[in-house]
């Protein structure tokens, strides 16, 4: 049983560590972090100046409240 445990320990280290490394990483790549000079950003957070009326209902439910008595014969 401890033996189950200690390889299942160490197959998750070694998947860990090759997806920490990116697997096979001699491949050479453009760098991807760069920005984009070209594009234009706008801003659409807009704020909101419109005032909306409160709809929300008034709750008119009644609660009706009785006791309990008990009664010895």
């Amino acid at each position: 049983m401890k033996n189950s445990f200690k390889l299942a320990v160490l197959a998750l280290a070694i998947s860990v560590s090759a997806v920490a490394c990116k697997g096979n990483s001699s491949a050479s790549s453009s760098d991807t972090t760069k920005t984009d000079s070209s594009t234009v950003v706008t801003d659409t957070t807009k704020k909101d100046t419109s005032v909306a009326a409160d709809t929300t209902k008034k709750d008119t439910t009644v609660k009706v409240e009785t006791k309990k008595t008990e009664t010895k014969n």
